[in-house]
Parts: C-alpha cells; sequence; structure tokens
C-alpha cells in the first residue's frame, strides 16, 4: 500500500481516501464517486477494525460481502481496494494509541467507552499507509467526522477531511450497513430517528427554541414505537458538540436509539437550516 502511495504521489497524482468497514450500501458508494470527483487515485480502504468495538458489541456478527464489495468499489472508481488483517494493521507488541479529548467523552463516546479512541487509531494508521491528500467520510457519524477533523488539524496532517451529506432510504432511513439487522417490525420502528428529527424541525420552525422540550416531544415519539429505546437525544454545537438549551442555526440533533435486543442505530441533523456549516455542506446533512 504504501509503495503503490508513493509511486502514484510522485506522478504528481492526488490521492483520495475513503475508510470503510466493507458490506457497501449507496451510502459508501457515494463517498466513492465523491472522493473520484475530487482526486487522481482513489483508495477504499475495508477493515473491520476489532479496537473500536466494546465488549458484548457485534464485533464477531458484522456483516460482510468481500467478494461483493470488490466488485462494487472498482465500479464506483476505486483504484484500489485496501483490505488488511487485524494481525498487520496491530502487530504484537503495538502499545500507541491517538485520542482525541473533549470531543469524544458525550453522545456515542459516553454510551461506547474507549470506541473513538479505536477510531481514531485506525484511522491515524491508515492515513500514514495511505498518504492521502483527501479523506471522505460520511456525515451520518457526525461525531466521528468532528473528531477526525480535530485530529488532523492538532497533528498538522495536512489532510483535507470533507463530509458527505447522509444517504437515505426512500421511507427516511438513514442507510447504515446494521439496518440488514432489523426484523420486518423493527424496519418500520427504525424510522422514529429520521422522523423525530422531522417533529424537531417542525416544532423549531413553529417558534420552539427550548433544547429541553424539543428533547421531550422527541422522546415521546421514539418510545412510540415497538422496540425502540432511546439511547441520547442530544442537541449540540455543530463544532463544539457540547450541549445547547437554546437552538439556533448551529444546532444538530444527534440520536441514538436500540431497536430490539441488538441493533443501535444513530442519526443526525440539523434544527433550522444553517448559514454555514461546519461540516462543509451547503445544505442540511440529511
Amino acid at each position: 500500500m504504501e509503495a503503490w502511495s508513493r509511486l502514484e504521489s510522485g506522478k504528481g497524482k492526488t490521492i483520495g481516501l475513503v475508510p470503510t468497514m466493507g458490506f457497501f450500501h449507496e451510502g459508501h458508494l457515494s463517498l466513492m464517486r465523491m472522493a473520484k470527483g475530487l482526486a487522481d487515485r482513489v483508495v477504499v480502504s475495508l477493515f473491520v477494525n476489532p479496537t473500536q468495538f466494546g465488549p458484548g458489541e457485534d464485533l464477531a456478527t458484522y456483516p460482510t460481502s468481500f467478494a461483493q464489495d470488490q466488485e462494487s468499489a472498482a465500479a464506483n472508481g476505486a483504484a484500489i481496494l485496501f483490505a488488511p488483517t487485524a494481525e498487520a494493521m496491530y502487530p504484537p507488541g503495538s502499545r500507541t494509541t491517538v485520542v482525541v479529548s473533549g470531543l469524544t467523552d458525550t453522545l456515542c463516546g459516553a454510551s461506547r467507552p474507549g470506541h473513538f479512541t479505536g477510531v481514531t487509531t485506525v484511522v491515524s494508521k491508515l492515513f500514514h499507509l495511505v498518504r492521502p491528500d483527501l479523506a471522505v467520510f460520511g456525515q451520518k457519524d457526525f461525531q466521528q467526522l468532528a473528531v477526525i477533523r480535530r485530529m488532523c488539524l492538532d497533528l498538522n496532517m495536512g489532510i483535507e477531511i470533507i463530509g458527505h451529506p447522509i444517504v437515505r432510504e426512500a421511507d427516511g432511513l438513514a442507510m447504515s450497513s446494521r439496518n440488514s439487522y432489523l426484523t420486518g417490525s423493527q424496519r418500520e420502528s427504525a424510522l422514529c430517528l429520521s422522523r423525530a428529527l422531522k417533529l424537531a424541525r417542525q416544532l423549531a420552525a413553529g417558534g420552539e427554541r427550548s433544547a429541553s422540550r424539543l428533547a421531550d416531544a422527541c422522546r415521546g415519539l421514539i418510545t412510540s414505537y415497538p422496540e425502540a429505546t432511546v439511547d441520547y437525544i442530544s442537541f449540540v454545537h455543530q463544532a463544539t458538540l457540547k450541549d445547547v438549551s437554546t437552538v439556533d442555526r448551529n444546532t444538530v440533533l444527534a440520536l441514538a436509539v436500540k431497536i430490539g435486543d441488538k441493533v443501535r442505530l444513530i442519526d443526525n441533523g440539523y434544527v433550522r437550516r444553517p448559514v454555514s456549516s461546519y461540516l462543509e455542506s451547503s445544505d442540511e446533512p440529511c
């Protein structure tokens, strides 16, 4: 991987990276196509990173479709599908981790201790191996995108981090590899996330600015669906991820909901149309 990147860079080619854990859906493919439009060569990494999974999470059962992923990556602009083993990425004796403080102790960081240390460590390693000029991440993992931006800035990595708007199914469900876990009835219940976002926006458009009252309304909607349990409902500033009490054009609603016993889904979106977006989108991410 390193040798290929050095060769391409030596030819004056720009390299774009799309980090993934595989089992590609249209959301992944849209990231690849965006990268292809911005860089001369696109590398798609496929690595189910063990260090970002906690005890009892779905590392052992995470869905895979390697042969299909190979075909899809090639058809959507990838020059390289980089699929290292866990042993190659974390050889015996590995001791170093990358920690971004401040942005990782709330939202998914509070629910999944150690998760973001796993994310930032593996992304840092991928950046060093692939040597990209830019990397494209989906905005569905809103907190992850903010954390990766902070890491690159703080460590002077010189890589442009680009956020791609959330890609949704026709009924509004944010695309996710974990959607494959849902039963038919659970699939209907999973719509509570996007519908809660819609409700918050409707209430805000009607003049409601209290984050706590909006959260109560969202909670009531979500819990009305069978098998839906709220992990968090948070109204945060788009850049700092700090909770806000009053929503404005910098406010993002971040949601995590457990559907049934096994499936945890996330979603997010601006509550009011932003004047400008820290996520570099000219419109709402969903």
